[in-house]
């Protein structure tokens, strides 16, 4: 597994896997274009032999106390494998370096493999949100993840030890 940031240059194997994954309600070409540069996000891709098979992006503004997981998708052969948990990872990660506290995203009612994934990791659901991704009138799930997840626990557990030895 190769998680690398995304660049624009990515940008027609990143839609190509979009289009795939979401027929009915894929982002534009132009949406995408102005996520992967925008400086308020973290695009990421996942390349197995060469070959992008898989991209998330997460938006947190620097500074700010929350972020927002904004995609994740797979070629339909590389999912279930674990890729899309390290994915999510690596972006939660990123949003932690960013200054977020809690992480909101959407997920599809009629997607229970992604939305086990997320609670998974920790994600409640907080809200839903009827007929949300059109044009399917599938209702979204709204989620949200405080970020005292174990990465973070253990982080703050290895400086509060740093603390007590410097202290000693």
């Amino acid at each position: 597994m190769t998680l690398r940031a995304a660049t624009p240059a990515d940008l027609d194997a990143i839609m190509a896997i979009e289009r795939r994954s979401f027929p009915t309600d894929a982002w534009s070409s132009e949406a995408m274009a102005l996520e992967l540069s925008s400086p308020h996000g973290r695009y990421l891709v996942d390349e197995h032999e060469g070959v992008i098979i898989g991209y998330g992006g997460v938006r947190a503004l620097q500074g700010s106390g929350d972020a927002d997981i904004q995609t994740i998708a797979f070629d339909a052969e590389h999912r279930g494998a674990g890729r899309g948990r390290a994915l999510l990872r690596a972006l939660l990660d990123a949003a932690v370096e960013r200054g977020a506290r809690e992480v909101f995203l959407e997920v599809r009612a009629d997607n229970p493999s992604a939305e086990g994934l997320y609670r998974s990791e920790g994600f409640e659901e907080i809200a839903r949100r009827p007929r949300y991704y059109q044009p399917d009138d599938v209702d979204a799930i709204v989620m949200r993840l405080a970020l005292q997840h174990p990465r973070a626990a253990h982080r703050d557990e290895a400086a509060a030890d740093a603390v007590k030895e410097t202290s000693a």
